[in-house]
Parts: C-alpha cells; structure tokens; sequence
C-alpha cells in the first residue's frame, strides 16, 4: 500500500515518541492497530461482497440465455409437433372423399399436443410398471431359483 521502508517507520516511531510521551505510545500503538485490522476485515468483507454479487449476475445471464435456448427449442419441436399433426389431420379427411360432414372440428394444436404427451408419458409408465411387474413374478417363480 505505502512504499515505505525501515528508516521511515524508525522515523514515525521517534516522532510519535516525542509527541505521545513512552506512557501513551503502546497504547496509541495497540488502538492503531486495531483500528486498522478493522478497516483491513471491512475492505476485504466488501471484495468479496461485490464478487459474490458479480458471480450471481453473471450466472442469472447464462441461466436466461440457456433459458431463452430452450424456450426456442422448445418452440421449435412444438412447431414441428403441430405440423405433422396438421399434416396426419388433412391426409384422411382428403381421403375420406367429401364424408367430412359427419366427423366433429379437429381439436386444436395445442389440444392435440398435450394429448400426444400425456399418451406417450402413460405409455412409458406401462412399460415400466410392466417391466416391473415381470420382474418381480421371475422373482416369485420358484422354479428360476
């Protein structure tokens, strides 16, 4: 911080002695020094503080950009989704040749979006109970043990 060597705190140190007298300058040392720990704990409370601070904002940047990255990912396949879905839904009723009177109005998109994902979830929750479902009874068979 100061550039300062021996000859100027010997220099300090004589001074101070003649202005505080031997009785006082222990103690003027002592409280010195406390006080400048003080400021030393503060400073470096303070660094680390902004450094927290600078962390947590550049971590909020990356966590909104990896956001707006799935938002788009998510936009896309949802496009996707409903564009197939567009395309399955016109392929019969131009098949069906002019019977369309009788069939209800398609669901929307989006309707037929969550219903494709609630489908295909059940569908891997089956598998999966009946995966567990055929372990557990090759465990009960006496005959494998």
């Amino acid at each position: 911080m100061f550039d300062m060597g021996f000859l100027e705190l010997m220099l300090i140190g004589v001074v101070g002695l003649l202005v505080l007298g031997p009785e006082r300058l222990p103690k003027a040392a002592r409280t010195l020094g406390l006080w400048i720990g003080k400021i030393k704990r503060t400073v470096s409370g303070m660094q680390r503080e902004i450094s927290a601070q600078l962390e947590a904002e550049e971590l909020r940047q990356k966590l909104n950009e990896q956001q707006k990255k799935l938002d788009d990912g998510v936009q896309q396949v949802k496009r996707g989704v409903e564009s197939i879905a567009e395309k399955d839904d016109g392929t019969p009723s131009s098949t069906s040749g002019g019977g369309g009177a009788d069939k209800p109005a398609p669901a929307p998109a989006e309707k037929r979006l969550d219903d494709a994902l609630a489908n295909a979830r059940t569908g891997s929750d089956d598998a999966d109970r009946q995966a567990h479902t055929e372990d557990s009874s090759a465990d009960k068979d006496p005959a494998s043990r």
